[in-house]
């Protein structure tokens, strides 16, 4: 049995899981086409930039976040400031957008698989977080299914009373999977918000550069890339993360046993998260 009173130095013990961008949809192109679409229904055009900005936040605080920064047009397109019954407004637009855009982006991005076929062969728990709500879930999860993803738990947006980057869907799914210390756990993710959600939660963090949000490209488009190109967009992803507080940062989902393995090894060293 774990002694809480010493730091844990064992093996890691699970994985919990973002969605879009860590697991599927390579590029998290579902979700800021959305908010695209649904701002627009408003007369308010927003950027990939704008879209993109706060992703990883539970979706009405996504709208809520990205509604301050175009606040400016929203002024001018309804002679007023953006303002909550906005955001619902918004939200009750953007979800149905969402889901409708899932079930045309819910491939497992390459290696997914066999990363995570390796990780529960050594015993590993498989968990999952996501800032998509339990309707937009609804649509992905059984298309995930039918490629053999199908974490231990799924903690969506609006299951509790704060999401990222508060810990709280962090600690329900420990909690569900019956798994601690948090030091033994690893959340893995490509944004910012669901970075911090793991160091909020006390956990070890891994940080993917090139599948998610920050480079935003579909598999195809990412492959194409010159090598430069994709070595500065590496650069500027990984910084990114690193800022929020990830532990590690990798490439994509395929090198997650490699950052697993690291883990331990500072676990093993003395380390802790």
């Amino acid at each position: 049995m774990t002694d809480w009173r010493s730091p844990y130095a064992g093996p890691v013990r699970a994985v919990i899981l973002d969605w879009a961008g860590t697991v599927v949809d390579h590029g998290s192109r579902a979700p800021m086409g959305a908010f695209q679409r649904a701002f627009a229904e408003f007369g308010v055009g927003i950027s990939i930039a704008d879209a993109r900005g706060p992703m990883g936040m539970a979706k009405a605080d996504h709208i809520r976040a990205v509604g301050r920064a175009v606040n400016e047009a929203w002024r001018a397109q309804h002679g007023r400031d953006f303002d909550e019954e906005d955001v619902q407004r918004i939200f009750a637009v953007f979800e149905p957008m969402n889901i409708a855009a899932v079930r045309d982006h819910a491939a497992l991005i390459p290696g997914a698989a066999a990363a995570l076929a390796a990780l529960r062969a050594r015993g590993i728990r498989i968990g999952s977080t996501t800032g998509y709500t339990r309707p937009i879930m609804a649509a992905l999860a059984p298309l995930a299914e039918a490629q053999g993803f199908a974490p231990e738990v799924t903690v969506c947006a609006g299951d509790l009373a704060a999401g990222r980057p508060a810990p709280l869907q962090m600690w329900q799914a420990m909690a569900a999977m019956g798994v601690w210390p948090a030091a033994s756990v690893v959340k893995v993710d490509d944004t910012a918000p669901g970075i911090g959600e793991g160091r909020a939660a006390g956990t070890w963090t891994v940080g993917v550069a090139l599948t998610g949000n920050i480079a935003g490209l579909s598999a195809e488009a990412l492959a194409a890339l010159p090598a430069a190109e994709r070595a500065a967009l590496r650069a500027r992803a990984t910084a990114e993360l690193e800022a929020a507080g990830a532990h590690l940062v990798v490439d994509g989902i395929a090198d997650l046993p490699g950052a697993v393995a690291a883990v331990e090894a500072r676990l093993a060293a003395g380390e802790t998260p």
